[in-house]
């Protein structure tokens, strides 16, 4: 498949470093995975520093970002201020959400996964401490982070935030409006020190960006973190992403294509309404190709295998635990009915990667680490339409803090 798409996503990034083109910005990006932030960010910041425990991650990351010499792999509570180099403005975290699904048995915040948090939140008030205020700061989760232990873990993380003198405020962003794939995320966003353009807040939620359950989270926040609290502004996507279709290989490298037996099987898992989606792709009479789930469901008690299929977009990419989180497509031309896993580079499309990002070469390395990562064009919109205006508005007397310059 051609490289167009990826090509032209990065496009408003490139244009805007280049009228900008002094301003080069450092950042920290905390659990890099495969370093999908940096990519999203784009070419106006400059990477000081990264960190992950994955060794498997980390490989990605290196050989996609020329030896990543600026990489620790190790656990974040091993991380120390001196580590990081001077000249970040924006620290990056995406901490593990796996306490904070029902995977992980909703421990939230003090699960061993999602907790690491808490020593994340710990360097950065380190480095605030020793005049190295890094003056944003975006954290990116799961929907759950909402919900989890009934609003308390979102209160408490939302608190440190602004006790430690950011004004802060959260949005939800889903892939969808950028990619064929549902897949929504919480970023919740930090300014200190920074004068706000006006611009970048609203007097009140926004439907989109906003939704009913960070608002209902927002009503019970206490008194004093309610004077932190910012309602971020951002402007919905002027252009329709690529299509399902778009994005999936005819002779596709890392899987096969399941036998007629498997795909009988596959289809018998199917509901009636399930069913009726097929039979409607097959009447069509054009190529059509859907995303199918194993999930499971209960019916009169009893749990029951199912396989759900979707023609619009995907599900959302998980990582492959067991069979079931792995996705399947389904082509449809006429009376021809087949089916296969989703290949990672596929996985790696729906997740706006560009083709010439090197993948590894185990399937479910590769698949783990893109249902693991954030979604490109999101991070992309987030930091063109509210992080770089705002480090853009940098007065003289802020520039105190050390900035990262090109090269």
């Amino acid at each position: 498949m051609p490289d167009n798409h990826y090509k032209q996503t990065a496009t408003p990034a490139k244009i805007t470093a280049m009228r900008c083109k002094s301003k080069i910005y450092g950042f920290y990006e905390f659990f890099s995975g495969g370093g999908m932030a940096r990519l999203g960010l784009g070419s106006r910041w400059k990477c000081l520093f990264a960190n992950d425990i994955c060794e498997k991650k980390a490989e990605s990351y290196r050989e996609n970002f020329g030896g990543a010499p600026e990489l620790f792999v190790g656990d974040v509570k091993r991380v120390k201020t001196t580590y990081l180099q001077r000249g970040g403005l924006l620290a990056w975290g995406s901490f593990p959400c796996q306490d904070l699904s029902l995977a992980g048995n909703y421990n939230g915040l003090d699960g061993e996964r999602s907790g690491v948090f808490w020593p994340f939140w710990d360097i950065i008030c380190a480095l605030n401490a020793k005049r190295r205020t890094v003056p944003l700061v975006v954290i990116e989760n799961v929907e759950g982070l909402l919900t989890s232990k009934g609003g308390e873990d979102f209160k408490a993380l939302v608190s440190v935030v602004a006790k430690a003198g950011y004004k802060v405020g959260a949005i939800i962003i889903d892939a969808a409006l950028f990619l064929p794939q549902s897949r929504p995320r919480l970023f919740v966003v930090a300014a200190k020190s920074l004068q706000i353009p006006g611009s970048m807040v609203r007097s009140s939620p926004h439907p989109i960006w906003h939704t009913k359950a960070i608002v209902s989270c927002v009503k019970s926040l206490p008194e004093s973190v309610h004077k932190s609290w910012v309602w971020w502004n951002l402007p919905t996507p002027q252009e329709n992403g690529p299509g399902l279709s778009e994005l999936i290989e005819d002779s596709p490298t890392g899987v096969r294509w399941h036998t007629k037996d498997e795909t009988n099987r596959l289809l018998s898992m199917m509901s009636d309404t399930n069913l009726e989606k097929v039979s409607f792709a097959q009447r069509s009479r054009k190529r059509m190709i859907g995303a199918v789930y194993k999930r499971t469901r209960k019916f009169n008690g009893v749990s029951i295998q199912r396989a759900e299929v979707r023609f619009d977009i995907s599900g959302c990419l998980r990582t492959p635990a067991g069979g079931s989180s792995r996705q399947i497509i389904l082509v449809i031309e006429g009376n021809i009915i087949r089916s296969r896993l989703l290949s990672p580079r596929e996985a790696a499309r729906l997740m706006g990667v560009m083709d010439t990002y090197k993948l590894p070469d185990k399937y479910n390395d590769a698949y783990h680490l893109m249902g693991d990562g954030l979604a490109v064009p999101v991070v992309r919109h987030l930091a063109q339409h509210l992080l770089e205006p705002i480090l853009d508005g940098l007065s003289e007397t802020q520039r105190e803090y050390p900035r990262a310059e090109e090269g």
